[in-house]
């Protein structure tokens, strides 16, 4: 049973001229009425345009998140763009959480942003940035400042949603975060991550949630048409590129 997020509930139909309306996910969201999650670490895993980024999005505006990323006492702003979804949806509870933070790869500059302007203002508290390991996000590389972010920043009994953290990491960093996540769910916390990478969905216990255009349904991670391709792709590279290229 998850620590605090039990799952999601489309509380009412959206107005059929909503872009958000024309997602599958909120179309099969429609039919079935809810989304339960039942690990403490939950992956939402399909092609673009599904929707599962739009998802996890809504859900952490539900939530109460800064649309743009980062915990609930950031409120910064770049862009107007954010999805009006959470207003449909609702989140069910066991418990609150201690911790949270959302993190979207697209905005985690802007974020990275706020906390130098921040940290520039004078105040008598410390500075933010020693929150995130005391080195300004901009000075390290992308992957440096991720892994600084969820090392330093996330510190448990907590709810952490990850929008395609895998953007910003190398193969072995991916493994480094993977070791991160376990600490962390033994501190009782419980991750919900928006992934691409065949690597994440191994994690052990994980549930995974593959998004088509005609279901939302709950599989082994063997099972998922990301893991089946990349394994095929990697095992016979030269079939696939005979078949890509052949016209060409």
């Amino acid at each position: 049973m998850p620590q605090y997020v039990t799952g999601i509930h489309l509380e009412k139909t959206l107005p059929e001229d909503s872009y958000f309306a024309k997602l599958p996910v909120v179309q099969n969201l429609q039919k079935q009425g809810s989304l339960e999650f039942t690990e403490d670490i939950t992956f939402l895993v399909g092609e673009n345009s599904t929707g599962k980024s739009t998802l996890l999005e809504g859900i952490a505006i539900a939530l109460g998140f800064n649309p743009e990323g980062e915990t609930k006492n950031f409120c910064f702003s770049t862009e107007d763009t954010h999805a009006s979804l959470y207003q449909y949806l609702r989140v069910p509870r066991r418990q609150h959480f201690q911790d949270g933070f959302f993190l979207r790869a697209e905005s985690f500059y802007n974020v990275a942003t706020n906390i130098d302007q921040m940290d520039r203002e004078p105040s008598f508290a410390p500075k933010v940035i020693q929150s995130y390991g005391g080195v300004s996000l901009h000075r390290q590389s992308h992957g440096e400042s991720f892994l600084a972010l969820i090392q330093n920043r996330f510190g448990g009994n907590g709810l952490y949603l990850l929008d395609e953290p895998e953007a910003a990491l190398s193969p072995d960093n991916l493994l480094v975060l993977m070791r991160q996540i376990h600490l962390l769910l033994q501190k009782k916390s419980q991750f919900i991550i928006a992934t691409h990478s065949p690597m994440l969905l191994t994690f052990p216990g994980a549930q995974v949630i593959e998004l088509t255009e005609d279901a939302i349904q709950t599989k082994d991670y063997r099972e998922t048409r990301h893991y089946q391709l990349v394994k095929a792709f990697l095992e016979q590279p030269e079939t696939y590129f005979h078949h890509l290229f052949s016209d060409l």
